[in-house]
């Protein structure tokens, strides 16, 4: 089945059928934010063939707009402005040739690691948002990393309003769940990963994502999209009754 036809032939369930236009939900969320699309930089797209294939996919799904955001690792992905803009600023120039109706811009994803808070410290950051003031960070997936409390803290007094990618998998905080509600009180923005909506990385981060969802703790939807298999499942993500529930809350995608 083509990607389009992912898209459009399906009912209001999310099966797959030949159904009324009526019957098709809309995805309201315009812009695609958290994806591994710069060429060569990380885990994600090896190089930029890849990058302007999955661009097509998103542009194909209605997205208006790009937040691509690579890794940024002490130990692995050295990312930074200096490498990652370039790339950034090629995709826009094939996007141009290409005569593709979305908007692409680069952030990054950052590893709360122990190199973290130099990272703060120097300035720098590859952030989003109008005011460019919006940070994504990511924790391991093991432990709640010992630092996390002074790196929020380095963060909000610098102006940085810190996003939390997927933490719907970070199992230590599902079992605990009154964690999500403290990260929010702390004023920690919460971004769910579409693909947790359908079990894709297990059953109980399905479950997180549930309870993330129904408790209207999610600020901002991601499809952590690395390469084009995630792109070929995510029409079922945008049609599972949790996203669905998810778009019903007032998230901050579109504002982006």
């Amino acid at each position: 089945m083509g990607l389009f036809s992912k898209i459009f032939n399906r009912n209001k369930n999310g099966d797959a059928q030949n159904s009324s236009p009526a019957s098709v939900f809309v995805n309201p969320v315009k812009v695609e934010f958290h994806s591994h699309l710069i060429p060569g930089v990380d885990d994600g797209c090896e190089h930029i063939e890849q990058s302007m294939e999955l661009v097509r996919g998103f542009a194909a799904l209605g997205m208006q707009k790009i937040i691509t955001t690579p890794h940024v690792m002490s130990d692995f992905y050295k990312n930074s402005r200096d490498n990652v803009y370039p790339l950034r600023d090629e995709i826009r120039k094939r996007i141009a040739e290409e005569n593709i109706t979305i908007e692409f811009d680069a952030a990054a994803e950052y590893m709360v690691d122990d190199a973290f808070e130099q990272k703060i410290e120097e300035g720098n950051l590859l952030t989003f948002g109008k005011d460019n003031k919006h940070i994504l960070i990511e924790l391991p997936f093991m432990t709640e990393p010992r630092n996390l409390g002074s790196s929020l803290f380095s963060l909000q007094i610098g102006g940085y309003i810190p996003v939390l990618a997927h933490p719907e998998r970070y199992l230590y905080y599902a079992n605990e769940k009154d964690k999500y509600h403290e990260l929010k009180d702390r004023g920690v923005l919460l971004q769910l990963n579409m693909l947790s909506c359908l079990g894709y990385y297990s059953k109980p981060v399905a479950e997180a994502a549930a309870y993330l969802v129904n408790n209207k703790l999610i600020d901002l939807v991601g499809s952590d999209t690395h390469h084009i298999r995630h792109l070929h499942i995510l029409p079922d993500a945008i049609h599972h009754k949790i996203y669905r529930k998810a778009c019903e809350l007032e998230l901050l995608n579109n504002y982006l």
